[in-house]
């Protein structure tokens, strides 16, 4: 009887996980133990910075709206109470990058919001 080694499945699964350790150093891309550890660990930490990265740019708009609020004599928080009372909908990717890119436009949001507040 002839043994079956189900070869091109088997080769299918390595080939799919040397394609994913592109690039990885030393034995960990061409050994299938190593490169299966290291796949599995690379996924984990990809899906894990995935979620820090959103932190990472919500904490760094805060920073910008922050110091360009601060210019204009009013504080974060009071910034963000002002424009929800004042029913203003942008988010703070977009005042972050008002604040970055035209300081007028953004000085007439810090305006309105105080406004609300008064």
């Amino acid at each position: 009887m002839v043994r079956v080694t189900n070869a091109v499945a088997s080769h299918r699964r390595k080939k799919r996980l040397f394609k994913l350790a592109k690039g990885f150093v030393g034995d960990r891309k061409n050994h299938l133990r190593l490169t299966s550890d290291a796949v599995l660990r690379a996924l984990a930490y990809n899906y894990r910075h995935r979620k820090i990265k959103k932190r990472e740019f919500k904490s760094l708009w805060i920073v910008r709206i922050s110091a360009a609020a601060k210019i204009h004599g009013l504080s974060y928080s009071k910034l963000i109470n002002g424009l929800s009372k004042a029913k203003c909908e942008l988010n703070r990717k977009m005042l972050a990058d008002l604040a970055l890119t035209d300081p007028n436009a953004f000085g007439l949001v810090v305006a309105k919001a105080k406004a609300a507040l008064a």
